[in-house]
């Protein structure tokens, strides 16, 4: 008798503590890990990855979207030799952000050799086993080992989407900004604002090189530079109003694609 008490009590206990470990597993399952990315919805990505291309490229074009728990995966296979997707980690600030979303279109010699750091910063991120900074590190160990290569030939990447949220491009700054601001980008791996002419670096009108990676690889050893052309002021008016309903959808999603008052 007070042995089948016993029993009891102890097998009431196990089963308390087998139901407080699976609401804990539960609970935590519930809140995903910061490397973990919320997937945006699928018409939503795929339109606003299609904005970074002009549009008589969009209906050939590969498109990418974002699995968060694999990486990039191909949801339309095009035939023009131009890629198109959202870029959701900035690896050169060696953070995990959820609010980083930029759409970015690269030609074939862009596909070919940055997207290739793209596709695997996403890849490691969606794994869950590497920290921001483990990521940041391998990138840059590539690049000095030649494994991660510039582009071979000048091309071109367009960013005329309506809106991206992204970093300031400052290594002092972790803020991220949202701006309407259209741009084309021509490869220049290894430039520097000195080299075209816009000196103090950067700061002149006009063209300017940005490179993210030269903060941590130093001026001209980082292959990912490009020189940064801004859409005629009428390319952008007709660009936000082709894109009106894309837009509002965007901030529908996230209030953080509004763009505050005063920004580009």
């Amino acid at each position: 008798m007070n042995t089948s008490i016993a029993i009891t009590k102890k097998g009431r206990r196990a089963l308390t503590v087998l139901a407080f470990l699976f609401i804990t597993v539960q609970s935590f399952a519930q809140k995903p890990a910061a490397w973990q990315l919320e997937k945006m919805p699928v018409s939503l990505e795929t339109d606003f990855a299609l904005s970074a291309l002009p549009p008589q490229l969009r209906s050939n074009a590969t498109v990418y979207l974002l699995d968060p728990k694999k990486g990039y995966y191909i949801t339309h296979k095009g035939s023009n030799g131009f890629i198109c997707y959202i870029t959701r980690t900035a690896w050169e600030w060696g953070e995990f952000r959820q609010d980083i979303a930029a759409a970015i279109a690269y030609d074939a010699e862009g596909a070919r050799t940055i997207f290739k750091v793209e596709i695997d910063v996403a890849a490691m991120r969606a794994s869950g086993k590497f920290t921001a900074l483990q990521i940041k590190n391998i990138v840059i160990d590539r690049i000095k080992k030649g494994i991660y290569k510039a582009p071979a030939r000048t091309g071109i990447s367009y960013m005329l989407a309506p809106v991206m949220r992204v970093n300031p491009g400052k290594p002092d700054r972790h803020d991220v900004m949202t701006m309407n601001m259209p741009h084309y980008m021509f490869y220049a791996p290894y430039l520097t604002n000195t080299d075209i002419g816009n000196i103090p670096d950067g700061q002149a009108d006009g063209p300017v090189v940005i490179n993210p990676g030269a903060m941590w690889l130093g001026d001209r050893k980082s292959p990912y530079g490009f020189i940064i052309l801004l859409a005629s002021e009428a390319q952008k008016a007709k660009i936000m109003n082709d894109n009106k309903a894309l837009l509002k959808r965007l901030i529908d999603y996230k209030p953080y694609f509004k763009v505050a008052a005063g920004k580009m």
